[in-house]
C-alpha cells in the first residue's frame, strides 16, 4: 500500500519520459515546468514509466503525465496498471477512465450509441456504416500517435475487409475544415486550442468555443465519469460545420501549455493542484 498522507507534505511519483520524441513538440518541457510548479505544494519525482512499479510504494500517489504511446512499453505498462490496482496505489489520473486509457473500444460503443463521433467499426461485417467515403482510414487498435495508420480506398478496403477481426480500426477519411481540443482537470472547461493547418496539426492556437462547442466537449468529459483527472477531448469541424470526436484522451494527454497565455497556463496549474489535492482527500 502507497504510505498515508499525514502533516507533511503529499509525496508524488510524477511519471514522465523526458527523452520521448515528439513531432514538433517537446514534451519534456512541459513536464519540467508542471513538475516543478507542483513542488509549491508537494514533494515530486520524476521517473520513467518503466520505474514506476519499483518505486511507487514509497509515495502517497502516482501522477502519469507525459510518459508517451503505451505500446512502445506495454509489458511495462501493464504490469504497473496490475500492481497500482493490486496494491491500491492512487494513481492520477485514475484507472477508470472509459476513453482512450481503456483502449480504442470506445469509439466503436459511441459509434453504435449514434454520439457524434467520426464513425468507426472493427468488424467486416459493419463496414456498410460507412458508405459514401472516397477513402478510408485504416488504424491498429493499439496503435497512437498514427503509428501503423494508413489511408485506402474504397477498393483498398474491399481487398483488406477479410482480414478484419477486431484488431483494426475502420473510419471514413474525413475532410475536415480543422481540429480543435478542449482540456478539462475534473469536470471544469480550462481552454480550448485548435490548428488552423491541417497539414500542420502540431501548430496549435488558442481557441474561443462558443457555447454549442463546449456543450458538445462535456458530454464526453460527463461520459468518462472520471471524479478526478486531466482529460483533452479533441475533435474535427467537417466541411458541413458539425463536430466529430477524434479521441478522449484520458491516460497521458499533452497539454501544449506552451501554446497558451501565461494567465491561463497559471490558472491550469492552480486547477491541477487543487484537483491533486482533492483527489488525495477523496483516497485518503
Amino acid at each position: 500500500m502507497p504510505v498515508s498522507a499525514s502533516a507533511a507534505r503529499p509525496r508524488l511519483l510524477y511519471v514522465t519520459d523526458l527523452a520521448y520524441d515528439a513531432r514538433g513538440r517537446r514534451y519534456c518541457d512541459e513536464d519540467i515546468h508542471l513538475s516543478s510548479r507542483l513542488r509549491d505544494g508537494f514533494d515530486v519525482a520524476l521517473c520513467h514509466p518503466g520505474d514506476a512499479v519499483r518505486l511507487m510504494d514509497a509515495f502517497d500517489a502516482v501522477v502519469v503525465r507525459n510518459s508517451g504511446p503505451v505500446l512502445h512499453y506495454r509489458e511495462e505498462y501493464d504490469a504497473f496498471r496490475a500492481a497500482a490496482l493490486a496494491r491500491g496505489t492512487r494513481v492520477y489520473n485514475p484507472l477508470t477512465g472509459r476513453g482512450d486509457m481503456a483502449g480504442k473500444e470506445y469509439l466503436l460503443e459511441l459509434t453504435r450509441a449514434g454520439q457524434p463521433v467520426i464513425p468507426t467499426v472493427d468488424r467486416a461485417a459493419e463496414l456498410g456504416l460507412l458508405t459514401g467515403a472516397a477513402e478510408y482510414v485504416v488504424k491498429p487498435k493499439a496503435g497512437a500517435d498514427s503509428i501503423g495508420l494508413r489511408i485506402v480506398t474504397a477498393a483498398e478496403l474491399d481487398g483488406l475487409s477479410a482480414g478484419l477481426d477486431g484488431g483494426l480500426l475502420v473510419q471514413p477519411h474525413i475532410d475536415f475544415r480543422y481540429e480543435v481540443s478542449f482540456y478539462y482537470v475534473d469536470d471544469a472547461f480550462q481552454y480550448a486550442l485548435y490548428a488552423p493547418d491541417p497539414e500542420r496539426r502540431w501548430l496549435l492556437e488558442p481557441y474561443e468555443p462558443t457555447a454549442a462547442d463546449l456543450e458538445f466537449a462535456r458530454r464526453f468529459v460527463d461520459w468518462n465519469t472520471l471524479d478526478h483527472g486531466i482529460q483533452r477531448v479533441d475533435a474535427c469541424r467537417t466541411r458541413q460545420g458539425e463536430l466529430l470526436l477524434v479521441e478522449l484522451e484520458d491516460l497521458n494527454p499533452y497539454l501544449s501549455l506552451d501554446r497558451v497565455p501565461e494567465p491561463v497556463r497559471e490558472g491550469f496549474v492552480t486547477a491541477m493542484a487543487g484537483s491533486l489535492e482533492r483527489f488525495l482527500a477523496a483516497t485518503s
